[in-house]
């Protein structure tokens, strides 16, 4: 079972997953800190769906907003891009077993986990969370860079060390959630005129190759 509730750091969520065994996790522009079976662990930012094959047993975690794990990591976001590590490959592993033991300890895992991360955590750059902002309603990349006064390297720089990836990739997966989102109340062809896609089929083929299944058997219609 899946749960999830806004964080008390800005634009975060604290989320909780109980024996999800194997399951898929959409991009999305985020990254996590993750606590399973007493390991603290950083999910970076996906640029497919990634397959949580044999990972049974509870998990939790916090989900940054877009652009903000890195300034809590001390990592560039384009060095985690994919992956998922143990915190203690990017923190001194002394820290992370003090840290571990903390979180273990507590009757209130997610909670625990939140109160670590709100210790070191900044708030979101105000320039990152426009250019969220702007990509996620759909406005050009080259639109969006001149109204944030940044050339297109400069930006395309910011954004790997921020997101993981560049600003069209970060464009193309948050058009794809924007997509799900409406297609799960609207039709498939509602929702990818709405979402800024050329087609019906221009966002089957965008959910096949992000997701790695068809539309409707991710959102379980047929």
């Amino acid at each position: 079972m899946y749960e999830e509730r806004p964080s008390r750091l800005s634009g975060a969520v604290v989320w909780a997953n109980t024996s999800p065994g194997t399951g898929r996790v959409l991009p999305d522009g985020c990254m996590d800190l993750l606590w399973h079976e007493g390991r603290l662990i950083v999910a970076g930012a996906d640029t497919r769906a990634h397959r949580t094959e044999g990972a049974a047993g509870s998990w939790f975690g916090v989900r940054f907003f877009p652009g903000a794990a890195p300034a809590f990591l001390g990592v560039p976001a384009h060095e985690l891009r994919d992956r998922r590590v143990d915190l203690a490959e990017l923190w001194p592993a002394s820290e992370v077993r003090r840290l571990s033991g903390r979180v273990a300890a507590s009757a209130d895992l997610p909670r625990a986990l939140e109160d670590l991360v709100l210790e070191r955590a900044e708030p979101p750059d105000p320039l990152l969370r426009r250019l969220v902002g702007a990509l996620d309603a759909g406005r050009p990349v080259a639109a969006t860079a001149d109204e944030l006064g940044l050339g297109a390297r400069q930006l395309h720089r910011r954004a790997r060390d921020a997101f993981g990836y560049g600003p069209k990739t970060l464009a193309r997966i948050l058009r794809f959630r924007r997509a799900l989102r409406l297609a799960a109340e609207v039709p498939f062809a509602e929702a990818a005129a709405r979402a800024g896609f050329a087609d019906q089929a221009h966002l089957a083929r965008e959910v096949k190759e992000l997701a790695g299944v068809p539309l409707g058997e991710l959102l379980g219609r047929r």
